[in-house]
């Protein structure tokens, strides 16, 4: 599948996404480092001029000193190239001619033949899931046709019309699960809201007459008539125009659901395209335009997603995207408040977030913009002579970790060919751009977060912080895991007077709580980061050290976007920008040696290694983006989608096209006038009194060797672009300053295996006993890695009648026992018991059932086990 980028906030569309959803980012990083990645400068790098040499013929043998002697990346080059023909990708692995392939592959055949390949193999991720994504403009388009979607009680029905099972095991053959909600179902608060998910799953499951029920009444609301079973408005026969991506499994579901709408009176249009080509049209295409109804959407969470409660701004609201189907969204003000409380985490107790939850689940089926289909099991092929850390959610194309773990297994360096199923979709740039998963795969690559999230738990590690002390309101349900934070709490949080609330544009300055807020302000969460004490004395990519001002403009700049009497302002920013302020209480530097920021917010998160990783500040390179600001305060390119639409303009992009012209011009006139940009802000926060000088010829000459304007200081760097032919290559930056090893220790995850047994047919007047073991890998697992195992009784209607935990027997052994008086309610039928298994080790719950029927007493002929 093609996807956009899920951010550590949601999920990001496959065509990428986000919430993570991963949604759960503060403005720095929600609006800027998540689409660059962009971190800190790098030590004693070598100028542009003195580019590191071609990867060397015969890589260095695999041994313990050579590797521990090396330097940032385990091989010396990557190339990136497009191939989306499954079979093919498969077979030039298993020859070596590839050694990766981006996409998660969900075709049985091809998974049966990388299972039984001797020179190919795979990892496994469960962030993926497909959908329908639904056009609510109208009701009638601006060609005068009609869209039935635009009402939301048509839109629920398809819930009902389609059949999740059918999809998830006829379609997928088995390598997926039923999904109704926008949470995945492998992630912690699927588990947690068990009750309402299983109420919610068994209420929509399928129900094809009440679909045609409910349709068929808002179809004649709408003033359609039905005319030889073929509904029709304004005398011509209703079509709705399916928007169907060809390249993988969504195909036959476009075409599954097209039958269904046949059935019930639609024609269909099926317009089948790639992901680049369906992208212009659902995505940066104005909905009212008539061109889709309905399109097959695909999303990956690119890191376990510990806090869903993201999704729904991102998935419903305006504040998701500033794209023009965002835009379009109109949940109802219930519903929109749920989610702005959700995106601001405002709340005060576990149990109040998991009723706001509750609540938003049922507003979300009510809505349904989105259809929720299946949840993926993905296969990633790799060679297996290869080794990488895959994230348990987005695979080895989501994995923070894949630079700085991609390695062979029997020698140091070498080239790695990385198929693709499509990149280079959309522009790239670092405020705005492409948020492609298979374009972030790239560019993840080419900069260094402070944090890095766990591949198989998703709490995240530092990578460039020494330590970082969250004080969080006394009520708050955080909690820590990691022993690189420190949690505190206070009662009262005040935020200082002097601390930064604003920006205030005419004056060219930040303003302080005390202008804003003289009688005081407060906050839930004062987070106080200390970075290591070589993050600002590092360089870029180009040579050119790194300052202050590589975080200050990027922060200056986040407030701008959203000043109405700047020349920067985008409108479809203002929404996720006026909810950020809403929680947003204040930013301090405290130092600079080491650099020690506090970031105030009513914002908090379950997580406290979650907290600190959203307030972390991942700078810009200030002079790569001063070009692109003077470029769009010219109205000659923009650096979103959206505003591109409004100026008819381009949507800038730092790689490649026609934005390159515009864009070096822009770099020969800074470079002319020594500019910088809101320099009566800027210019203090400077390393030395030349450092424009120094840097725009630093950008000249990167561009004049690589023809392209993108820098950052990841432990790769891009080294071409070549469009046309869809190759990107990207080489090792041999001065990074890890060790090579760092992060290997990432290798396997321990997802738990579970396995119950029970009685059959149990007597309600006795007590009912069920036994259940836990391994991995045959052994039995720890149970200090394990919380309490959690079980829940269904009756024979789908309701949960009890719930408890399970007993400790023995190493990897748990028992359940179910006393008369909870069976006795049961009455006699069948019943179903589910076991929630959960470790500390890996975030995936393993679920385990057992069905067996309550009986008034046993037959003489069966003997109870």
């Amino acid at each position: 599948m093609s996807s956009r980028d899920t951010r550590p906030m949601l999920a990001w569309p496959w065509h990428l996404s986000a919430v993570s959803p991963a949604r759960h980012r503060d403005i720095f990083c929600l609006f800027f480092a998540v689409l660059l990645g962009a971190s800190i400068a790098l030590p004693a790098c070598r100028p542009a001029s003195d580019a590191p040499a071609p990867p060397p013929d015969t890589p260095l043998a695999w041994d313990d000193k050579t590797r521990k002697a090396r330097r940032g990346a385990l091989v010396d080059e990557v190339v990136f190239t497009q191939e989306s023909d499954l079979g093919k990708v498969t077979g030039m692995i298993e020859k070596g001619t590839y050694h990766l392939f981006a996409q998660g592959i969900t075709h049985t055949t091809v998974f049966h033949r990388l299972r039984d390949s001797r020179t190919a193999t795979f990892e496994m991720a469960y962030g993926s899931s497909s959908e329908l994504t639904l056009n609510p403009a109208g009701p009638v388009f601006k060609n005068g046709q009609l869209n039935p979607f635009a009402v939301p009680e048509i839109r629920e029905a398809l819930n009902w019309l389609v059949d999740r099972r059918h999809i998830s095991e006829e379609l997928y053959g088995g390598l997926a699960v039923p999904k109704y909600l926008p949470l995945n179902t492998a992630f912690p608060d699927y588990a947690a809201l068990a009750e309402v998910v299983r109420r919610l799953e068994l209420a929509y499951s399928p129900d094809p007459a009440r679909a045609q029920r409910v349709i068929s009444r808002h179809m004649r609301q709408l003033g359609a008539v039905q005319k030889g079973g073929v509904w029709h408005y304004n005398e011509q026969p209703v079509t709705l125009h399916l928007l169907i991506r060809s390249d993988d499994t969504r195909k036959q579901i476009g075409d599954y659901v097209g039958n269904l709408l046949e059935d019930i009176g639609f024609r269909t249009s099926r317009l089948y395209r790639t992901a680049e080509e369906g992208a212009r049209i659902w995505f940066g295409g104005d909905p009212l335009l008539g061109q889709w109804h309905l399109y097959t959407g695909g999303w990956v969470s690119t890191i376990i997603n510990r806090d869903q409660s993201q999704n729904f701004s991102f998935y419903y609201t305006k504040r998701g995207r500033s794209a023009p189907l965002w835009q379009a969204y109109n949940p109802t003000p219930a519903f929109d408040n749920l989610c702005e409380r959700l995106e601001r985490s405002d709340f005060a107790t576990a149990a109040e977030r998991a009723d706001l939850m509750s609540q938003a689940l049922e507003h979300a089926m009510r809505d349904s913009v989105r259809v929720w289909l299946i949840d993926q099991l993905n296969i990633f092929p790799r060679a297996e002579n290869l080794s990488v850390s895959a994230d348990l959610a987005g695979g080895i194309p989501g994995s923070r970790l894949w630079p700085y773990t991609l390695h062979f297994r029997d020698r140091v360096g070498g080239r790695v060919i990385y198929a693709t199923p499509g990149m280079l979709v959309e522009p790239w740039n670092p405020v705005a751009g492409s948020n492609w998963l298979f374009d972030s795969t790239i560019y993840r690559a080419l900069n260094d977060s402070p944090v890095l999230p766990d591949p198989f738990t998703g709490l995240f590690h530092p990578q460039r912080i020494q330590k970082a002390i969250l004080t969080a309101e006394s009520s708050l349900p955080v909690t820590r895991t990691l022993d690189w934070i420190s949690l505190e709490t206070q009662p009262q949080i005040d935020v200082p007077p002097d601390a930064w609330l604003g920006w205030l544009g005419r004056e060219n300055r930040f303003a302080a709580v005390s202008e804003t807020h003289p009688e005081g302000l407060t906050a839930r969460t004062r987070t106080r980061i200390i970075y290591d004490r070589q993050f600002l004395s590092r360089t870029w990519h180009d040579g050119t050290p790194m300052s202050m001002s590589d975080i200050m403009l990027p922060w200056i700049l986040a407030f701008c976007r959203a000043d109405e009497a700047s020349p920067l302002y985008d409108a479809s920013y203002l929404p996720g920008f006026e909810v950020f302020m809403r929680h947003f209480k204040g930013l301090q530097i405290i130092d600079t040696a080491p650099l020690t920021i506090d970031f105030y917010s009513d914002q908090a998160f379950l997580d406290a290694e979650t907290i600190v990783a959203q307030r972390a500040l991942e700078p810009l390179p200030w002079h790569m983006l001063a070009i692109g600001i003077r470029a769009e305060t010219a109205g000659e390119l923009a650096f979103s989608s959206h505003k591109a639409d409004q100026l008819r303009t381009d949507w800038m992009n730092y790689i490649a096209g026609p934005s390159l012209a515009v864009l070096r011009r822009h770099l020969e006139a800074a470079a002319r006038d020594n500019w910088v940009p809101f320099a009566a802000a800027l210019a203090p926060w400077l390393a030395a009194p030349d450092e424009p000088t120094q840097r725009y010829k630093a950008l000249q000459t990167w561009h004049a060797e690589r023809q392209h304007l993108w820098v950052g200081d990841g432990p790769f760097y891009l080294h071409a672009v070549h469009p046309v032919e869809r190759i990107v290559t990207i080489r090792r930056f041999a001065d990074f300053p890890d060790p090579a090893d760092k992060w290997l220790r990432f290798s396997r995850p321990e997802i738990p295996e579970a396995e119950v047994d029970g009685p059959m047919l149990a007597p309600m007047s006795q007590p009912a006993r069920f036994s259940l073991r836990v391994t991995y890998r045959g052994a039995p697992y720890p149970q200090d890695a394990l919380e309490p195992v959690q079980y829940l009784l269904f009756d024979g209607d789908g309701k949960l009648a009890h719930r408890g935990d399970a007993t400790f027997v023995a190493p990897g052994q748990y028992a359940v026992v179910l006393p008369p008086d909870v069976l006795r309610p049961l009455g006699t039928g069948a019943n179903s018991l589910e076991l929630v298994v959960r470790s500390r080790r890996v975030v995936l719950p393993t679920f385990v059932s057992h069905a067996f029927a309550t009986v008034e007493q046993m037959p003489r002929s069966v003997t109870v086990p």
